[in-house]
């Protein structure tokens, strides 16, 4: 229908509250406006932080934690990188973690300055207040959700967007939820700075806080794949704001191509995370829900994740043959769950550690383990698709470590090279919309 109104009209309708969220009719809607599902279009998360219980070392530092008060009349302005664009877009905020409700005062976004990742300033003139159900102020209950209203604010595909909260009382609680491995720094002040273009004197740190997803209006045929993972694709040895993760430089490809544009990427890794048991953050089958099946326009899952899984079971034959089968069945319980939603998954061998002083154990055990599980996803035809991570970072003389111009150092986790080889190692034609009319069988 979208196609068939001439611009004039549909301008109108958004300016005028004529059309709501639900395409009914209605009055005069909040200065942030709304938009019509109606009119050739739907939300996709186009940029998405997996959110979890903050560590003590990664809190915010004094005076922005003091006891069991966090952010106490502080301003946080932090910068995200967005996929695909859209003229409109709403902010997920989360207090998932959080021991208080999570009372914020008022919330902007803007441009950052010169469009660069984890700067302080934004561009004159381009800060926009963020409300929800037509207010500026929200109380965020405990473990719960908040969307914001549609915002008529257009982002371009691959920018970077900047998100300002203050909070005037502050959390109360010394429990809150954060995505430590954020490799962006965000800054906080004292005092409501809100709308200045420009924070001097604010304390740096590289976490987003509170702040878990970004949604976009986007044209019908978008929708988003999502990563599940652990901190190789949290990016642990990429650039700090360079956005050079793995799940980056596949965006990069994938939009080179017109048939895969308007895919957007919702890297939901979690540092340390495990696919069986908590760590850090929830274990993979506990969090499925809520950080994949519950993701708006989500239609496929890359599941790169179980590292983690071997290299913390006891480096015994025993342990390594059950953590194995534990993998294996996890997985499928994976497949199942997201099948049933209509995403199909792909399924990603797990690289080599070779060499790391944690996880390579003498006798060989985690790596037997690697190895069998890496079969299992290439031969088992329990994925939709297989992407060969272990193959394309491996080093040919020694199948058991990384190549070694893919090594950040410690012969796990891997440099912007190596992150760039994951990334070609997708075939991009799996995002297409063909690559979704097949069903999925019966497994």
């Amino acid at each position: 229908m979208a196609g068939a109104l001439p611009a004039a009209i549909v301008a109108t309708l958004f300016s005028t509250g004529v059309v709501k969220a639900a395409g009914r009719a209605a009055g005069p809607l909040p200065a942030a406006g709304n938009v019509s599902r109606d009119m050739n279009g739907h939300w996709v998360g186009t940029w998405a932080a997996a959110p979890q219980l903050t560590e003590p070392a990664n809190m915010p530092p004094p005076p922005f934690t003091q006891g069991n008060v966090v952010f106490a009349n502080s301003t946080l302005r932090q910068t995200v990188h967005v996929s695909i664009g859209g003229r409109h877009v709403r902010l997920r905020i989360s207090n998932a973690y959080g021991g208080a409700d999570l009372p914020i005062t008022m919330v902007s976004v803007g441009r950052p300055m010169g469009g660069r990742a984890g700067v302080s300033a934004i561009e004159p003139g381009t800060s926009r207040p963020v409300t929800f159900d037509g207010r500026r102020s929200i109380d965020i209950p405990v473990g719960a959700l908040m969307v914001s209203d549609p915002l008529d604010f257009p982002v371009a595909a691959g920018s970077n967007l900047t998100v300002t909260m203050y909070l005037a009382t502050g959390q109360a609680s010394a429990d809150i939820t954060s995505h430590p491995g954020s490799r962006t720094t965000s800054y906080m002040i004292a005092g409501n700075h809100v709308d200045d273009q420009d924070l001097p004197g604010a304390t740096a740190a590289d976490h987003w806080y509170f702040l878990s997803g970004v949604e976009a209006w986007s044209a019908g045929d978008a929708a988003a794949v999502v990563m599940i993972g652990d901190s190789l694709t949290d990016g642990r040895g990429s650039t700090t704001n360079g956005n050079d993760r793995w799940p980056d430089q596949l965006f990069t490809r994938l939009q080179s191509s017109r048939d895969t544009a308007g895919v957007a990427i919702l890297n939901q890794a979690l540092g340390g995370n495990r696919v069986l048991h908590d760590g850090l953050g929830p274990n993979v089958l506990a969090r499925l829900d809520r950080d994949v099946l519950a993701q708006s326009g989500a239609r496929w899952l890359i599941v790169f994740e179980g590292v983690n899984d071997i290299g913390t079971a006891d480096p015994t034959e025993a342990a390594q043959k059950q953590v194995t089968a534990d993998l294996i069945a996890a997985y499928q319980q994976i497949i199942t769950r997201a099948h049933a939603v209509g995403i199909r998954v792909y399924g990603a061998t797990i690289t080599p550690f070779g060499g790391n002083a944690m996880y390579d154990d003498p006798q060989g055990y985690r790596e037997a383990a690697r190895e069998a599980v890496n079969e299992w996803i290439r031969t088992s035809h329990q994925f939709d698709a297989v992407l060969d991570f272990d193959k394309a970072v491996r080093d040919p003389q020694n199948p058991r470590q990384i190549t070694p111009a893919f090594d950040s150092g410690d012969h796990l986790h891997l440099n912007p090279a190596g992150y760039h080889a994951l990334a070609a190692a997708v075939p991009v034609g799996l995002f297409t919309e063909a690559s979704t009319l097949a069903g999925f069988g019966f497994r």
